[in-house]
């Protein structure tokens, strides 16, 4: 049996000390430690790098151990989804701070399930207390008058450069994100600000807009259609190392659906999307492969060919 240490915090201004602190004797026993260094809590626990790899690191047995709950949690659905996934894995779950602290999260006894189902109700209270109290703070600071977000990446003088160019020479905005080195959409926002955008209301007309040729292709592109298809979670995990972009924030914005001791995302995204995440998880379907996975990747296949049917 090992003792795994799972840390996290959300933001590059912050430390682990705290968390050290309450992990103090495992850390100087040696154990391995798993971060997860300024990442935000909205991201799906098992999504996360860090947590990941100590699941891939873990043998029956193991434990996995936390400072407190919110460094592994954001809501009941978190808590239900890791709870599931480690007791599937035969690994165990100790908090050492808080009201969790000395249970083994885990455990199948009724007890135990009713506490981790009310402290978590607890957990996603506090979050949405902390998020209320968030947006309040930022509604008195603009009635304030003060100045919101984050800094702007193109000063004022940058942002005359970009106006001239685009009225006097018909820059495309493209051009300009790549010649300052920002997104496209920073260049539209400061071209809007100055008025230097008149976008018509006839989609038609898109094409006579200067600087902005590159439109007219996509504009008549045929759209391909988002269509939400669930994706087995044994695939959904299967992909956590994915450097499909567009494959990833589709997973990303999944909703959790549970199935008796398992569980899927629901997937909003166009077809191409999905029939990516298949192309990505083939080697689930390879022969030699396990037949939990042949028959979660078989399953979703039959789910994209009915929707590409529809």
């Amino acid at each position: 049996m090992v003792d795994r240490l799972y840390m996290r915090h959300s933001t590059d201004k912050q430390t682990n000390a705290r968390q050290k602190h309450h992990l103090g004797p495992y850390l100087d026993s040696g154990a391995p430690v798993y971060e997860d260094p300024a990442t935000s809590s909205r991201l799906h626990p098992l999504r996360r790098p860090g947590f990941q790899r100590l699941l891939d690191e873990a043998a029956v047995g193991d434990v996995v151990r936390l400072a407190d709950a919110a460094r592994l949690f954001r809501s009941v659905q978190d808590v239900l989804d890791v709870r599931d996934v480690l007791r599937r894995r035969g690994l165990h779950l100790r908090i050492a701070s808080g009201a969790w602290s000395g249970m083994d999260l885990t455990s199948e006894d009724p007890m135990t399930k009713l506490f981790v189902t009310m402290l978590a109700g607890v957990l996603e209270f506090q979050r949405d207390m902390i998020s209320e109290n968030t947006r309040d703070g930022v509604a008195a600071a603009r009635n304030a008058g003060k100045a919101l977000g984050r800094p702007s990446r193109l000063n004022s003088e940058q942002a005359a450069v970009i106006v001239a160019a685009y009225q006097e020479e018909g820059a495309a905005v493209k051009a300009l994100a790549r010649e300052y080195s920002v997104d496209p959409k920073v260049i539209r926002r400061v071209l809007d600000s100055a008025g230097a955008r008149d976008v018509p209301n006839d989609p038609a007309e898109l094409g006579e807009l200067g600087g902005e040729e590159e439109l007219a292709p996509e504009a008549s592109a045929p759209a391909d259609p988002v269509v939400s298809i669930d994706v087995p979670g044994l695939l959904s995990e299967h992909l956590q190392d994915t450097v499909d972009v567009a494959v990833q924030e589709a997973l990303r914005g999944g909703r959790t659906i549970r199935r008796g001791q398992g569980y899927s995302l629901r997937v909003a995204a166009p077809l191409n999307v999905h029939r990516a995440v298949l192309e990505a998880c083939s080697a689930l379907a390879a022969d030699g492969a396990a037949p939990a996975g042949r028959k979660a990747y078989r399953v979703y296949a039959d789910r994209v060919t009915s929707a590409q049917a529809r």
